[in-house]
């Protein structure tokens, strides 16, 4: 099914999600390189004024990456968002991604965020500003409500396409759910039935089977995948795959996950150097062995090993010990 967002037809309906910590671009491109439609950047502050760290630097950078680039941002004044939105399209984003589904504390203490579901009025002043202030298409992603006794998401949604939102990514859970419990996605489709942009469901979507059982609950045009892409970047392929042909994709071999993440920890390494690469590769390296239960041992061997070349050659050392034992 293609689905339109501004200008772009994007090549799948199954998005990668973005997260705070996990969607850098190596893992970004490794995702579309899998078949994910679209692959937001890490949530990226609004006040350009943070934006001068290494941190934000790299969130902002999608050399090598496909298009359309999105960047995400987040924020609670109407003006600054609009000004970090017309910097982001300066920097070559195509689509800006406005967050309003975060739960984390830090962010909502800040009035960003999902606690911004609490002000329906802020809510439309900043999705207006933005909308305004790019000609790149304007995304919204958001939860179903404050709380459990306070689910205005399909208010939310209607205030976002009154507004020239080009999409919307809801979130199954209210904010004070954090991401405790099972997502719902009966509000979801209520937000779906009451707007005619594109609706991308999202929450504890992990298996070929639940996302195609989420697409028939809800009507929505798409899914967004997180968590469950942690560890396992080819789910995209297997979604889509199970989606056009109703059959479920032959298990990995393992010559071939050596082959991702050998490629994977190569990137990161090029992307953020030796030192911080090593770092970032071992919650990677967590979430890969997260799949394979058994390898406890090798798997705190390798997220205490401070250099590249050691940890690369400890993972393909493992693999290949194992794919020679397949053979």
């Amino acid at each position: 099914m293609s689905i339109k967002i501004g200008p772009y037809t994007l090549p799948s309906n199954v998005l990668l999600a973005p997260m705070a910590g996990v969607t850098d671009r190596p893992f970004r491109i490794l995702c579309r390189r899998f078949g994910a439609g679209l692959a937001a950047s890490e949530m990226l502050s609004a006040d350009v004024r943070l934006w001068n760290t290494p941190k934000s630097r790299r969130r902002m950078d999608h050399t090598g990456e496909p298009s359309p680039r999105v960047v995400q941002i987040a924020g609670f004044d109407p003006e600054m968002m609009a000004d970090a939105a017309r910097r982001n399209v300066d920097a070559g984003a195509e689509i800006i991604d406005i967050n309003m589904g975060c739960p984390a504390k830090k962010v909502c203490n800040r009035l960003a965020g999902s606690a911004l579901l609490q002000d329906e009025e802020l809510v439309a002043r900043i999705l207006r500003s933005v909308v305004r202030a790019v000609a790149a298409p304007v995304t919204l992603k958001t939860r179903t409500g404050w709380d459990p006794n306070h689910k205005n998401g399909a208010r939310i949604a209607r205030i976002a396409e009154d507004s020239g939102i080009a999409a919307l990514a809801i979130h199954g859970r209210t904010r004070a759910d954090m991401y405790q419990g099972d997502a719902e996605h009966e509000t979801v489709r209520a937000i779906k039935a009451q707007v005619k942009i594109p609706v991308f469901a999202n929450g504890d979507i992990a298996s070929p089977q639940r996302a195609r059982q989420i697409l028939t609950d809800t009507g929505c045009d798409g899914i967004m995948i997180g968590r469950a892409a942690q560890g396992r970047p080819w789910i995209f392929d297997d979604v889509n795959f199970f989606l056009s042909t109703g059959e479920i994709r032959a298990v990995l071999a393992l010559e071939k996950v050596r082959d991702i993440m050998r490629a994977h920890l190569e990137d990161l390494y090029a992307f953020y150097g030796d030192q911080t690469g090593v770092r970032v590769a071992r919650k990677h390296l967590s979430w890969y062995f997260r799949q394979h239960p058994g390898q406890e041992d090798l798997r705190n061997r390798l997220v205490q090993i401070e250099s590249p070349e050691e940890q690369l050659s400890t993972l393909l050392q493992h693999y290949d010990t194992g794919v020679e034992r397949a053979a």
